[in-house]
């Protein structure tokens, strides 16, 4: 396993971490992701470690807290060995402070995510989506007192636009605080709006990408294909309207692509898409999930080999797509003093 620098931070983090939104699977929506419990999340940890992963991510939100203490249950005794990722923000209860980054709730979110998780830290936590309510200061200033007090070793955030970030990136250093070191975002061959402003800010600031949903909302496992039926497992039959949309003709292209470097490389569809991700600038880690055991060593087989440019480049065509305004503008008439192009051209 290859391990990379989290953003400019020290920490060093493998280039596949594991995703537990497929823990619990206690609502509607997170069954459609999975339903692992304890025993069968224990045997899934200890694949990651024996395949070299260190980190693990989960969220307060994800089947209502339940992933958390499944996580915390399948690494007792292992706590040591793994990187904690957590995450918060998204409704967590009924009441008008059970949401956000108020200094209120993000109190109650982390003493809350420490117990289910059986732990006195998390080694990174991540703001889950930005809070246009609550005063920047007011958020970094909470969590700079979490890291003060042992409680968090590094902060991140998840979802923000690149104004956001960058807003909060400044008030940090304003005060001398603690900065957001990673940036866990959605990206894929199928999406790759990532590319337009994220990852020239990423690349510029030092933040880190983790990626979350790789295989493009579970439409790049090699079983979505032109003219045939959804298979009978999957998370598009119910929360396909939740997650990232694009026209049929533009995902088969893409699969098409897949499938044909798939045919020289010998590898899977999926192991092919998530190796694009790893060749790409500004990512630390691409965080797969997995329902059992199969799915989760065939995803651990995307590292420890590379694409070739060849391979790269017809992955990239077959993906394209005009970027929105103003990035389309400043691709055709400035690209060459615009860092927008760092992302199509690496």
């Amino acid at each position: 396993m290859e391990y990379r620098l989290l953003g400019g931070s020290g920490l060093k983090v493998s280039a596949l971490s594991f995703g537990t939104a497929t823990f619990g699977g206690t609502n509607e929506f997170f069954k459609g992701f999975g339903q692992t419990e304890v025993e069968e999340a224990r045997r899934l940890v200890d694949i990651c470690f024996e395949a070299g992963v260190n980190l693990f991510d989960t969220a307060d939100g994800y089947s209502d807290g339940r992933s958390e203490e499944i996580l915390g249950k399948a690494l007792a005794g292992k706590r040591d060995q793994a990187l904690i990722s957590t995450k918060t923000g998204f409704p967590s209860g009924p009441g008008p402070n059970d949401e956000g980054s108020s200094r209120y709730h993000l109190r109650r979110a982390l003493e809350g995510s420490l117990r289910r998780l059986g732990t006195d830290y998390v080694d990174i936590y991540h703001l889950h989506c930005f809070d246009a309510l609550t005063p920047i200061e007011e958020v970094q200033e909470t969590l700079n007192t979490f890291v003060r007090e042992g409680k968090v070793r590094y902060i991140a955030c998840s979802n923000f636009s690149g104004w956001h970030l960058m807003k909060s990136l400044a008030v940090a250093d304003r005060y001398g605080w603690p900065r957001f070191v990673a940036h866990q975002v959605y990206y894929s061959l199928l999406n790759r709006e990532y590319e337009w402003e994220l990852m020239p800010l990423a690349l510029d600031q030092k933040v880190g990408a983790l990626i979350w949903s790789p295989l493009g909302w579970g439409r790049l496992t090699g079983k979505v294909r032109r003219g045939q039926p959804l298979p009978d497992v999957s998370r598009l039959h119910s929360i396909a309207d939740a997650g990232p949309q694009m026209p049929d003709e533009h995902l088969y292209k893409v699969v098409d692509a897949l499938d044909a470097v798939a045919a020289e490389t010998g590898k899977t569809v999926p192991q092919v898409a998530l190796n694009w991700l790893l060749q790409r600038p500004s990512i630390s880690a691409v965080i797969v999930g997995a329902r059992n055991e199969e799915q989760l060593r065939q995803n651990l087989g995307a590292a420890g080999w590379n694409l070739t440019a060849a391979q790269v480049a017809a992955l990239d065509k077959a993906s394209e797509v005009e970027p929105v305004y103003p990035y389309w503008h400043q691709r055709k008439f400035f690209s060459g003093r615009n860092p927008i192009s760092a992302g199509s051209s690496q």
